[in-house]
Formats: C-alpha cells, sequence, structure tokens
C-alpha cells in the first residue's frame, strides 16, 4: 500500500498545485466591467477614427510631394525657357534685331511683352512638330479617323496661341497690335494683332480643289460674313482713333491730367478690339474645319503654316541680304529720285 501511494502521490501533487496557481491568478487579476464588450466597440471605432486621420495625413502628404515635384519641375522649365529667351535676345542683338525684326525696341518692351514673345517662341516650335504630323499623315495615306485625331490637336494649337494673346493685350496691347512679335514679312500683312480673316480664306480658295457646290456656298458665305464683321472692327477702330485725337488735341486744355486720364480710359478699348479680331480668326479656322472635309482641312492648315513659315523666311532672308546689294540699291533708288527730280526742271526750262 505504500509502494502504491508513493508512485501516485507525485501527480496528485501535481494537479493540486495547478489549480491553487489557477486560482491565485484569477484572485491577483482585476475585475473586468460588465460593459466591457460594449466598450471594446468603442475601441474600435477610435481605431477607425485613427486609421482614417492616419490615411488622411498620408494622402495630404502624398499630394505635398505631388505638388513640389510640379514646382521644382515647373522652375526647371522656367529655367530652360528664360535660358532659351536669353540666347535668341543675343541671336537678335547681333543680328540688329529685337523679337520680331525690330531694333532699338530692347529698353522699351514690357515684361508682359517679353513672356508673349517667349511663349510665342516655344509655339512656333510646337508649330513645326504639328505641321510634320500633318504632312506624314496625308503621305501616308491614314484613315480618317487617325487623321482627324492629328487635324484637332492642330486645331488646338492654334487655340493655344489665341489664349495666349488674350494675356498679352491684357499685359502690353500696343506690342500686339503693332505685330512687334512678329517679322517684318509678316507685318506688312497684319491686322489688329494678327492675320485677316477674308485675306486668308481667298488665299485657301484657290488651292482647295476640287470643292463641292455646297462646300463652295458654305466657304463663300464664311468670307463674306468674316468681311463684314471686318469692317465694323475697322470702323470702330477709326472710330476710337478719332476720338482719342478729339481728347488730346480738341478743345482748350484746362486740367491736363484729366484730359490724359479720359484718354487713357479710351485706350483700353484697344483690347477689347484685339480680342474681337482673335475671336473672328478663331471662329474662322474652327468653320473651316467644319466645311472642309478631314483630308481638306488637313492640307488647308498645312498650306497656312508652309505660308507664314515661308513669310518668316523672307524676313530672314531680307535681314541676311549682303550689304553691298543695300548700298548699290540705295544708291540706284537716290540716282532714280534725283533723275525725277532734274527731268520736271528740264520740262519746265524747255518750256520757255
Amino acid at each position: 500500500m505504500a509502494d502504491f501511494d508513493d508512485f501516485c502521490y507525485p501527480y496528485h501533487v501535481h494537479d493540486y498545485m495547478l489549480q491553487e496557481q489557477e486560482s491565485h491568478r484569477l484572485q491577483q487579476s482585476p475585475t473586468l466591467p460588465r460593459n466591457f464588450r460594449r466598450g471594446s466597440t468603442s475601441e474600435k471605432q477610435l481605431d477607425a477614427k485613427t486609421l482614417r486621420r492616419l490615411a488622411q495625413n498620408r494622402e495630404a502628404a502624398r499630394k505635398s510631394r505631388l505638388r513640389k515635384k510640379a514646382y521644382v519641375q515647373q522652375l526647371e522649365s522656367s529655367r530652360i525657357k528664360l535660358t532659351q529667351l536669353e540666347q535668341d535676345l543675343q541671336r537678335a542683338r547681333s543680328q540688329g534685331f529685337f523679337l520680331g525684326g525690330c531694333a532699338g525696341t530692347v529698353g522699351n518692351i514690357s515684361s508682359g511683352a517679353a513672356i508673349f514673345d517667349m511663349e510665342y517662341s516655344r509655339w512656333l516650335e510646337d508649330d513645326q512638330r504639328h505641321m510634320s504630323e500633318l504632312r506624314t499623315g496625308l503621305n501616308a495615306h491614314l484613315s480618317d479617323s487617325d487623321l482627324r485625331i492629328i487635324v484637332d490637336s492642330y486645331i488646338s494649337h492654334y487655340d493655344e496661341i489665341f489664349r495666349l494673346k488674350v494675356a498679352a493685350a491684357k499685359a502690353d496691347v500696343f506690342h500686339l497690335i503693332t505685330g512687334m512679335w512678329t517679322t517684318p514679312a509678316e507685318r506688312c500683312f497684319l491686322w489688329m494683332g494678327g492675320f485677316r480673316p477674308s485675306d486668308l480664306i481667298k488665299m485657301l480658295i484657290s488651292q482647295l480643289d476640287p470643292l463641292t457646290e455646297q462646300q463652295v456656298m458654305g466657304i463663300y458665305s464664311l468670307q463674306h460674313s468674316s468681311q463684314q464683321a471686318e469692317e465694323a472692327l475697322t470702323q470702330g477702330l477709326e472710330q476710337l482713333q478719332q476720338s482719342l485725337i478729339d481728347t488730346i488735341a480738341g478743345g482748350p486744355v484746362i486740367d491736363g491730367m484729366q484730359q490724359m486720364a479720359v484718354a487713357l480710359g479710351k485706350l483700353a478699348n484697344l483690347e477689347g478690339f484685339v480680342r474681337q479680331a482673335d475671336n473672328l480668326r478663331q471662329q474662322t479656322l474652327h468653320q473651316l474645319s467644319r466645311i472642309l472635309t478631314v483630308r481638306q482641312a488637313a492640307r488647308c492648315f498645312l498650306m497656312i503654316g508652309e505660308y507664314y513659315g515661308r513669310l518668316r523666311a523672307l524676313s530672314s532672308l531680307w535681314a541676311s541680304r549682303p550689304r553691298e546689294s543695300m548700298m548699290s540699291e540705295d544708291h540706284s533708288c537716290q540716282t532714280t529720285t534725283e533723275l525725277q527730280m532734274v527731268q520736271p526742271s528740264q520740262n519746265h526750262f524747255s518750256n520757255f
């Protein structure tokens, strides 16, 4: 019996000790509240709020990084544009011209005009790329849907220059309306800071054959309406000029400052005329794209780009022509003028 007790005793002691330890642990542990489960729900809600706040912080940080990246890219782009503008200025000064072929205007150009000239230079570079896409699309005989994408992109390209001109007109309308941002050859055909729509249509009609009867009627109707709008704007500008003349020169000068204030108020109307003329130009281009087929529209815009490219090339050739020929031309002009002055005198004396 003793042997049996000695054999089983350790296991009884072990179970007893485990029970004692478990009861002691339960007595030492704090009593849980009855609403413990309800409290766990509120803790979960607080955790959800914290997670939402952390997500918002992460999103705000991500947006901040994107804004910083965009700002750095904008600074880098502005630095590149400024470098290109400085190079253009140096090249223009070496040729005796400034951003449009006019000498002596470096000190008079405003900051708004300089920014527009820089943006216009960039626009001209993009124009070459768009023209190359049009030319490639026509030569590759793309489908109408693919060619339509290129044509619409070129129209959007022209919409961009009209948006730039709106800002330029607000900053310096005189720089825009006098055409100092264009080449000398382009300025010969300038009308209110840009091309005359009716003249452009007249140039295109003879080169867009074959046209259907409906297309011919639509184009001539567009030309007629453009001419009417041009005449109305021209008459309005003439009335404004006459009003300025009357304000500045007419009547007794009682208060010079007040007189100049009235003249400045009238000059502000120039911006409205330039904006209306640009709207007419923009509407003309959009109407042409609607009247013509896709391939005709592609040829149309390609001809417009090539036409103004040739005008710019003509200005460059004129500026870089040999000085000897200029001197000989000046001498021949002077000799011709002298002959014209001498001949009437000889005729006059022959009458006696």
